[in-house]
């Protein structure tokens, strides 16, 4: 069975998606994959006449759409699964979730009904996501309409369109944000550096800054729309030639997904992480080759999106009055702007005491 890989390349207007697509399918074409590109569907629909403008209501234009986009999803798998190459990615222009901007709350939950769908299923069926931040936010001089004849959006507009967008995937476990922080350029190597590493190829650890905080307020979590909770069962397994491993159930209301991490030393000393995701099976049996010596880590997880930087807040059932809130930067020593609702004990990213291997151990 050749190796199959589905991921989402979204983000806001004139964020270099078209580029991006272009650059990733000579690039993931050298490194010896098939690459299979789902092109936007609200572009082709439209391109073909079919537009919510000449639907009845915009709630029968986007019924449409979703269905579309699920359909080609399934014929593009099929090719998938025929291809004589061992390892295929399927690169999709903007997922499913990216249809919910442009719905209620109601519209959309009546679609995940008709579909027998739920969220987190319907989210998380992606490996990865990749959110390009439109240029309208940080790179203002390069935003244009000139070259889509669909964008229509003013600065104030495409910034907001970019935060909806970002909002409806967050609590997606492998969620990206390609901000604008460096040129063109470099926005796409970081790019192809995260795609990289969701298939699995070694690259360098990712730096994380942990910060323990007061206990935040959960009803204003839940209630905050560019937030997600996630159940998260994290177990240790026995190292393997040198290799630190950890597997994962992660999802809510009874829809997970399961995968494991890997870390080993490279031959320069650096931290190597690869991620591999697993069926039930997998893991299943994986389990049989728990550490012994470690508990499993129990957590509800907070997912929020904000200002170009993606937040997790860990709430541990042990832990009254305290949690942790992590921020995934490039660079370790870069500058996190904490949301001011959270109130920052001190920073233990270095603390070994509040690492999760740390706090696993049986004593």
């Amino acid at each position: 069975m050749n190796q199959i890989h589905t991921i989402v390349i979204t983000g806001g207007p004139c964020a270099g998606k078209t580029t991006a697509m272009s650059w990733l399918q000579n690039a993931l074409t050298d490194s010896g994959y098939a690459v299979m590109f789902i092109p936007e569907t609200c572009t082709e629909l439209n391109n073909s006449g079919v537009t919510a403008r000449a639907s009845r209501t915009n709630f029968d234009f986007q019924r449409v759409q979703v269905r579309y986009q699920l359909l080609r999803e399934q014929i593009y798998r099929q090719a998938a699964e025929a291809s004589a190459s061992k390892e295929v990615v399927i690169v999709c222009d903007r997922g499913s979730m990216d249809d919910k901007p442009y719905m209620t709350e109601d519209e959309f939950a009546a679609i995940l009904k008709e579909l027998g769908q739920n969220e987190v299923a319907f989210r998380d069926k992606y490996d990865a996501v990749f959110h390009m931040v439109t240029a309208a936010k940080g790179a203002e001089a390069f935003y244009t309409t000139d070259n889509n004849t669909a964008r229509v959006e003013t600065l104030e507009e495409a910034i907001e369109l970019d935060a909806k967008t970002l909002a409806a995937w967050a609590g997606h476990p492998h969620l990206r944000i390609i901000d604008n922080s460096t040129d063109f350029n470099g926005k796409l190597v970081r790019l192809l550096r995260e795609v990289m590493t969701s298939l699995g190829k070694p690259a360098p650890f990712e730096h994380a800054r942990r910060f323990l905080i007061e206990l935040p307020d959960r009803s204003w979590l839940e209630e905050n729309p560019s937030c997600r909770r996630v159940e998260i069962i994290q177990t240790y397994l026995t190292d393997v030639q040198g290799e630190k491993r950890r597997i994962c159930m992660r999802g809510r209301d009874g829809s997970y997904i399961y995968y494991m991490t890997t870390h080993c030393t490279g031959t320069d000393g650096s931290r190597i992480e690869t991620e591999k995701r697993l069926s039930l099976d997998d893991y299943q049996q994986l389990m049989m080759e728990a550490d012994p010596a470690c508990r499993p880590i129990r957590k509800t997880r907070y997912c929020l999106v904000g200002d170009a930087q993606a937040f997790e807040v860990d709430f541990y059932p042990n832990w009254p009055d305290t949690a942790i809130l992590q921020a995934e930067v490039n660079d370790p020593n870069a500058d996190v702007h904490i949301p001011e609702r959270f109130r920052v004990i001190r920073e233990v990213t270095d603390d070994p005491a509040y690492q999760n291997f740390a706090m696993a151990q049986i004593r």
